[in-house]
């Protein structure tokens, strides 16, 4: 077992500080992992908290998500997958006490936290993709349909072909955290955000993100460990 962790900081147009993220990631042996995220959008003193687990396959097992909105609990919710289903328990202010089961044709392929590191896995999952090269349909669920994911959280299902990933392979990229070889891809969900990702090593770490939906960028300013 190892593991690393590390920083982003959320960057506005004119490149000041609006937000960052603190992450940790266990790595097992078998592939699985555990990512540990702390999230804060400054602007609207957004506080998220998130544990997700994936296996060896980069498709969720279970996670935890809390929000906190303007310094008040916004809710938490606790997740779980299996090969046919997603479902979730929580209590948020606005949906009050939620308990949702989905049914699924197949294994869920992500869960979007809307932290940082849990966007830059998703070039792990394309990865596994044997389809059509260039680009994959993501079939996914999310816990806020929101831009900052400000809304839940809850169990929210994006249908095949809603969102889209399109590969544009690999990129030198330098930030503050160092130069990176990092693959480029770019996610767009209708109607929500269009984004796009460098993610660097095996581990997929985030090195740089930007939103169109949010006009933000991302950086990766630490790392530390032992990542790959």
């Amino acid at each position: 077992m190892r593991s690393y962790r590390g920083q982003m900081l959320y960057l506005a147009a004119d490149h000041q500080e609006t937000g960052r993220e603190f992450f940790s990631v266990t790595v097992h042996p078998d592939g699985g992992r555990i990512l540990r995220a702390q999230c804060e959008m400054d602007e609207r003193s957004l506080i998220r908290d998130v544990i997700l687990a994936v296996d060896g396959q980069w498709r969720p097992v279970d996670a935890f998500v809390r929000l906190t909105v303007a310094e008040q609990r916004r809710g938490s919710s606790w997740y779980l997958f299996g090969p046919h289903h997603a479902e979730c328990e929580g209590d948020t202010d606005v949906e009050g006490r939620i308990s949702q089961l989905c049914e699924t044709a197949e294994p869920v392929q992500s869960f979007g936290t809307h932290s940082l590191h849990n966007d830059a896995w998703t070039v792990g999952r394309l990865r596994q993709w044997t389809g059509e090269p260039g680009a994959m349909p993501l079939t996914s669920f999310t816990t806020s349909t929101t831009p900052d994911g400000s809304t839940g959280p809850m169990l929210i299902r994006r249908g095949r072909g809603t969102s889209q990933i399109t590969d544009l392979g690999d990129e030198q990229v330098s930030v503050p955290a160092g130069e990176f070889t990092a693959r480029h891809i770019r996610i767009s969900v209708p109607g929500v955000d269009d984004f796009d990702v460098w993610a660097a090593g095996e581990d997929c770490v985030p090195v740089r993100l930007t939103s169109d939906g949010l006009d933000q960028s991302y950086e990766l300013v630490a790392l530390e460990g032992d990542w790959r």
